[in-house]
């Protein structure tokens, strides 16, 4: 189960998916992931980890909740 924390981006994808998420789509600058009529801007790769703040709000806008994310 993943911690509620500084995650991989690739990490990140694979859990989405787990939770019904389809994708990465490319979209403009970046890419998206899509599941029932909400769109999430994945960002683009970059050397360090996603950040707990962006996760967050990642999450958030997914309708996702932090014990949702802890139990996967």
């Amino acid at each position: 189960m993943p911690k509620f924390g500084p995650i991989k981006r690739q990490d990140l994808i694979r859990y989405l998916k787990q939770l019904g998420f389809v994708g990465p789509t490319q979209g403009g600058k970046h890419q998206h992931m899509k599941k029932e009529g909400i769109t999430l801007t994945i960002p683009n790769p970059h050397q360090g980890d996603i950040s707990r703040e962006l996760l967050s709000r990642i999450l958030k806008q997914a309708g996702i909740t932090r014990e949702e994310w802890e139990n996967l």
